[in-house]
Formats: C-alpha cells, structure tokens, sequence
C-alpha cells in the first residue's frame, strides 16, 4: 500500500488535523503496548482511515462515523491492493475504535485505548475547543461526555494509569475555565 498516498488523502480530508491525530495514535499504542506484539501497519493504517467516515465527504446524516468510516475503509483497502488479512484487522479496528468486545485482536484493544487518551488530557480538551470554536457550552458539554465514555473505553493497565493523570488534566482545565466564566458554563 501506497503511504504516501494515504496519508495525502487522509490530510486532504480531515486536514491537519487528521494527520496529527492519527500520528498521536501511532505513539500512544507504542507507550501502551510496552513491548507486546502487534502489526504497526494495522495500527497505521487504521490511524489514517479510521475518521474518513465523519469528514463530510463521507459522512451520512444517522450514521455513527466510525460505522461508517469502517463502510468507507471497506471500499478503499481492496483498491489499494491491501491483502483480506490486512484488512480484516485494520476494519475490526476502525469500527471498534470507540470500544467494543474483549475479545478483538490486539491491535484492536491497544487502538481504542490510544484513540480515547487522545480524547483526554490538555490536547483533549483543546482538539474538543477547536472543533466548537462559536459553540464553548456545547464544547464544555462535550469534553465532559468524551471524558466519561473515553475512560469507560479504556481496558489496558497502562493506558488506564495514562488516562488517570489526562482525567486530572481535562477536570482541572474545565474548573478552571467554569471559574473563569464566572459559572456561565
């Protein structure tokens, strides 16, 4: 498969943004995994695709974007030439990305716990602002839901030691701009 050419297309979709996002994935599994075994292409690949499903020219109005980031994947890795086996683990770990059974593949487990960290902490709550730049309740709103279900997500002993000190970052940061606000939030 063609990188160069994944990555260009996942940059000219989610800008980047995406880009950035899938690279952070791609150090937080490697923090997480500590040394177990597990295919750095699957991860790879699934850190570029796994958002295409939410950028607008993919996404359908009533479907959740990892469903369909994982209907877009489905179409994209066979023209690409990405061998069935390839494949299956990269579009288990698109769908799964938000949490999903215990028994996924490694990579799988170890994508869904870099995917919520990358929800929590200084660089969670600022992506969160970012994406709402004129909407700061909905914003606040979110960075508290995507705390919760992020933490619920997590299932690794690492990750979740990470998690723990991200959590105090998110809530320090929202007490701090509620008080800054003045309690309008």
């Amino acid at each position: 498969m063609d990188r160069e050419r994944i990555i260009k297309l996942t940059h000219e979709y989610g800008g980047e943004w995406a880009i950035n996002h899938a690279r952070r994935i791609c150090h937080l599994v490697k923090l997480i995994a500590n040394g177990a075994e597990y295919d750095e292409n699957v991860v790879w690949i699934a850190a570029q695709l796994h958002d295409w499903g939410g950028y607008p020219q993919f996404a359908r109005a009533g479907v959740a974007h990892q469903v369909r980031s994982r209907e877009v994947a489905e179409e994209f890795l066979p023209s690409e030439g990405c061998p069935p086996d390839l494949a299956a683990r990269v579009l288990e770990c698109i769908e799964a990305h938000h949490g999903g059974p215990p028994d996924r593949s490694i990579e799988s487990l170890l994508f869904t716990d870099a995917d919520a960290l990358d929800l929590l902490g200084v660089v969670g709550v600022c992506r969160v602002f970012s994406m709402w730049p004129r909407d700061l309740r909905g914003a606040w709103q979110a960075i508290q839901t995507w705390r919760d279900t992020s933490t619920a997500a997590i299932t690794h002993p690492k990750a979740r030691a990470m998690a723990e000190t991200r959590i105090e970052e998110t809530n320090a940061m929202l007490r701090a701009f509620e008080e800054e606000a003045f309690g309008t939030f």
